[in-house]
């Protein structure tokens, strides 16, 4: 009786899911600037920010009844300038509030500081009770806390007891029963898994079951309709999702289960990587060939869609289909781009590159931004912001390392120098926007995002022979390696950049014609090899020298692949399936 009275409200507000305009509010929102704060010095009002995803399901909620609460329209009119936000479409807000999740509510004074900072759904007796708490004592309450001082040293590796300290945090925060690091909220943290899967290629079996164990678990995730990963599941365990299907999950799924198949072969982990890249080509992929945002978690706004995601297609179709944000932006690009160009690496499918290549002529068409880097949205009201040009230069990088083009290199090389332009912050890391997101507050740099400066920029040295790209990882890494930054969890993608930072990528070379069948079976035999952490060249000699040519390779009559460590090369290989059994007995501790 249940489902069927749901699938009744799912019916009812099918019309709604298909055709998603807005809707009336009470409310007289506005979108983010400085010009709410002068409106707010003329009119003696406070600035109520209403940090919310398009995505989410208890934004919906609380649009529907705290925000429609007779109370609470009354106080905000009165007192309140209502801004609102996508947090999707500012990465530089989304950063500064993230600990706060969707939606995160913010209460500022007309000097544009902050006054309580509030998480997740409020309901509207609570929420009314805190208008009128801030009308009757405006001073900052206690979720408002002074930003924490950071020393940077000039350390750009971890010390040994801080590293022990961070590997001590790594393995006590993984839940041995269910699996994945955390025990609330689960989900596959990709930094975690893929440094579990680093330390499993030396030998370490425990890091093994770990990542093992989380890939398994994490397949309950995946919509067996649809394709694609839902956000999370709460509880503790993963039987309960939050429908959401939002690029960040789909992107860093995508490349680690391309990256699991590689390493074990398990048609389990491909199966998964191919339902992600299905959802991705049916659900958010433009007609263009540019990638979506996300999909909503609820086919009606506020209603849970348990029952609607336990229908099959056909009766999915019929009720309707959860609105999908349109926007391209160029930084969930650049992760979809990365993510399949992997699924291409791990199977040599063409069309998946093709999937690919397109989308990045489409970005570089349509979001380039004189220098190198990029916009966000085809027109933004701040910015630019270090994720969107970082994210299309890790892309670059990909497609450059799967197909052995120059131009792709010459494309991530563009992104690096925009990036060192705009974005070094002070004394070390790189900030998350260019520009201030109001006269009160300057953007910071942001933990993950540097992670990921610093392993982009560090392999991109390698590629290209350039010392400034290993500036930048140096930069980054002295962020990432203070206590007070490194010791936040999760700490897996901390350890991740600082093993790369400290040694050699697995480093393959084909040196032989592309337009030679041998040579290429070499070139993707090689591009396929397990490890994020991988440099992967092809020395057409027609091409001249290789952008980094510190090894000296023999031009023979035939094809070859060459493996080379810090200390060694390998004599030819000649036949593909040989490449991976070299590159092993080379790199990985015999038994």
């Amino acid at each position: 009786m249940l489902l069927r009275t749901t699938l009744v409200l799912l019916v009812a507000g099918s019309l709604w899911a298909a055709n998603p305009s807005e809707k009336p509010s009470a409310i007289a929102w506005q979108p983010w600037s400085n010009t709410v704060f002068d409106q707010a010095r003329r009119e003696n009002k406070f600035v109520l920010l209403d940090l919310e995803a398009v995505w989410c399901h208890w934004c919906h909620v609380m649009d529907e009844t705290t925000y429609r609460d007779s109370k609470v329209i009354s106080l905000m009119r009165s007192k309140y300038i209502a801004v609102r936000v996508d947090q999707d479409s500012r990465p530089d807000l989304s950063n500064r509030y993230e600990d706060y999740g969707w939606p995160a509510t913010i209460v500022f004074g007309a000097d544009g500081k902050e006054i309580v900072k509030r998480q997740g759904y409020i309901e509207p007796r609570e929420m009314v009770a805190m208008l009128k708490a801030i009308i009757a004592d405006p001073s900052p309450g206690p979720s408002v806390r002074p930003e924490v001082d950071v020393k940077f040293g000039e350390n750009s590796l971890l010390p040994d007891d801080l590293r022990k300290d961070l590997e001590s945090r790594y393995f006590g925060q993984y839940d041995s029963k269910h699996g994945a690091w955390g025990f609330d909220q689960k989900f596959l943290d990709w930094n975690s898994t893929e440094y579990a899967m680093a330390r499993a290629r030396s030998g370490d079996q425990q890091s093994e079951q770990m990542a093992r164990q989380s890939l398994d678990a994490q397949l309950k995730l995946v919509d067996p309709v649809w394709g694609g990963v839902y956000q999370y599941s709460v509880g503790g365990d993963w039987n309960e999702p939050h429908f959401e299907k939002i690029m960040a999950m789909q992107a860093g799924n995508l490349r680690i289960y391309s990256l699991a198949y590689e390493e074990w072969h398990d048609p389990a982990y491909l199966k998964a990587a191919q339902d992600v890249e299905r959802f991705l080509k049916t659900f958010l992929t433009g007609p263009e060939g540019a990638f979506y945002t996300s999909q909503d978690a609820d086919l009606i706004d506020g209603q849970h869609s348990a029952a609607y995601f336990k229908l099959d297609d056909a009766g999915r179709r019929k009720l309707g289909i959860p609105r999908i944000d349109k926007h391209i932006y160029s930084r969930e690009n650049g992760w979809a781009i990365e993510a399949v160009a992997a699924l291409y690496a791990g199977t040599g499918h063409q069309q998946y590159l093709d999937e690919a290549v397109r989308a990045a002529e489409w970005i570089l068409q349509n979001r380039t931004l004189d220098g190198g880097g990029f916009r966000h949205d085809s027109k933004d009201v701040a910015g630019p912001y270090l994720a969107d040009s970082l994210a299309m230069g890790r892309a670059f990088l990909a497609l450059y390392e799967t197909t052995g083009d120059r131009r792709w290199l010459a494309r991530a090389e563009a992104a690096a120098k925009f990036i060192a332009a705009n974005f070094s912050d002070g004394p070390a890391g790189f900030s998350t926007a260019k520009t201030p997101t109001d006269r009160a507050y300057a953007p910071r740099p942001e933990r993950d995002e540097n992670i990921l400066v610093a392993r982009f920029a560090n392999l991109l040295a390698r590629y290209a022979g350039n010392d400034d790209y290993r500036k930048m990882a140096e930069r980054a890494m002295r962020y990432l390696v203070a206590p007070q930054i490194a010791k936040f969890l999760p700490t897996g993608g901390t350890l991740l950049a600082n093993l790369e930072f400290a040694s050699e990528p697995i480093h393959i070379t084909v040196v032989g014609h592309k337009d030679d069948p041998a040579a290429q079976a070499l070139f993707h035999a090689a591009a396929s090899y397990p490890s994020g952490y991988l440099r992967v060249e092809w020395w057409d000699t027609r091409e001249g020298r290789l952008p980094n040519a510190d090894v000296q390779y023999p031009e023979l009559k035939t094809a070859a692949a060459f493996i080379c460590t810090g200390t060694t090369c390998s004599s030819p290989i000649l036949k593909p399936e040989m490449v991976r059994a070299r590159a092993d007995k080379l790199t990985r501790p015999q038994s």
